[in-house]
């Protein structure tokens, strides 16, 4: 097995798709449940939750069952071509919904579906990639991912203006032509080990508590904590830009392009600094990164944040936020782009799924409490959206004192 960084490139369209649908509904679904169905700040939270709590019972067991399916097209692309249309279908008629239970119903059947192939077309990165070679890779393959969420936000910014249903159909098109470029163009290796006799995720789980080398469960309580801060400001940031900063429903997506357009330029450097420094050592210092500049714009005032630094082509006003957004996004490259690889070097090729698998479980999770606590936390706080700077810095703290006993997940060596 060669590293092939054409074929990484493709494959990296998979996670473009992904990235593209996910980046359009967390911008601007919490605007839909503001502003179309008027639910408060807590019940925003459990909703923007509601699908990574199905996703919880999906996600890890696709994972571990991809590990063993045997098809002639390959263990993974299954999945993918069953998911992605699935997907792209429900999306489309999200903004259709005028009623809650039918939006609900929307969302449900968005998540389920994409549930179905993101676990599956993201092992599919280790599976044509040596150990050595994996944080390069997912640098590439995460690349993509921030050019999918660079156009998710700055040109489904401009589309909304327009038409509010306008980012998401483009969502649908972009992620259709995605899952058919990996279909045509990647081939899955043949030659896995056989996994029939091996245990599946539950079983993995299980081992991971038992183990006497605690190095699998630190690393995934510290994803657990850094998903927990950063999908908190996530879900909440476009909501934060209106009632905090004072700006227009469109802007707070632009700003989250910025930090997309940062995590894009620093995905393959993050990847080749895992390499060189370690992963352990990358990702504590993104996290330390990321922390920091959140924590600074929790005591910097809105007329601050909103003060217009210059005006460029494409990224429109650059504010004194975009230059923190844009940090943070370099922070997260450097965690984002390493963990995956840690993750699945701590176990064979052939339970590669499995762990791909319980690296989205943990993150689910994080998903889930996130906007739940943070949610509460504003409305406890006056419906003070500032709030989610100050709480978001206190888990990537938790997540650096965890990383600090993780001793396993290094590239490992191969031909």
């Amino acid at each position: 097995m060669k590293f092939n960084v054409g074929k990484i490139f493709l494959l990296g369209f998979g996670f473009f798709g992904v990235s593209v649908i996910w980046s359009v509904y967390n911008a601007f679904v919490p605007i839909f449940l503001s502003e179309k169905f008027n639910l408060a700040p807590a019940l925003i939270g459990f909703f923007m939750t509601l699908d990574n709590i199905a996703a919880l019972f999906i996600q890890p067991a696709v994972g571990s069952w991809s590990d063993r399916l045997r098809t002639p097209i390959g263990r993974r692309m299954p999945f993918i071509l069953i998911g992605a249309p699935l997907g792209a279908l429900a999306f489309g008629l999200i903004p259709l919904a005028a009623i809650l239970p039918l939006f609900v119903a929307c969302t449900s059947t968005l998540l389920l579906s994409m549930a179905l192939w993101r676990t599956p077309v993201v092992a599919l990165m280790p599976d044509i990639t040596p150990s050595n070679y994996r944080s390069q890779a997912n640098g590439i393959i995460n690349f993509m991912g921030g050019l999918g969420a660079i156009i998710a936000f700055l040109v489904g910014s401009s589309l909304y203006k327009q038409n509010p249903a306008f980012p998401f159909w483009m969502g649908s098109a972009l992620v259709l032509a995605a899952a058919a470029l990996v279909f045509i163009f990647i081939r899955e290796p043949q030659n896995y080990k056989s996994a029939e006799r091996e245990p599946n995720m539950l079983a993995s789980l299980q081992a991971v508590f038992k183990e006497q080398d605690k190095s699998a469960l630190r690393l995934f309580l510290a994803i657990f904590f850094w998903f927990v801060g950063y999908n908190a400001i996530e879900a909440f940031f476009t909501l934060y830009a209106i009632n905090y900063l004072g700006l227009p429903q469109a802007d707070g997506a632009r700003l989250l392009g910025h930090l997309s357009l940062f995590f894009v330029l620093f995905a393959l450097l993050a990847g080749f600094i895992g390499a060189k420094l370690g992963r352990r050592l990358t990702i504590s210092i993104g996290i330390s990164l990321l922390g920091g500049v959140i924590l600074t714009m929790f005591f910097l005032a809105p007329a601050t944040l909103t003060t217009v630094l210059t005006h460029l082509p494409v990224l429109g006003d650059i504010l004194v936020i975009s230059l923190f957004l844009m940090l943070a996004g370099a922070g997260w490259a450097l965690i984002n782009i390493n963990s995956l690889p840690m993750v699945v070097d701590m176990v064979e090729n052939n339970r590669i799924g499995t762990y791909t698998g319980m690296y989205y479980l943990f993150s689910t999770l994080a998903a889930i409490a996130g906007p739940n606590i943070n949610g509460l936390i504003i409305q406890l706080g006056g419906e003070n959206y500032n709030t989610v700077m100050l709480v978001a810095p206190i888990f990537m703290v938790a997540a650096l004192v965890m990383m600090w006993g993780v001793r396993r997940g290094e590239a490992r060596q191969e031909s």
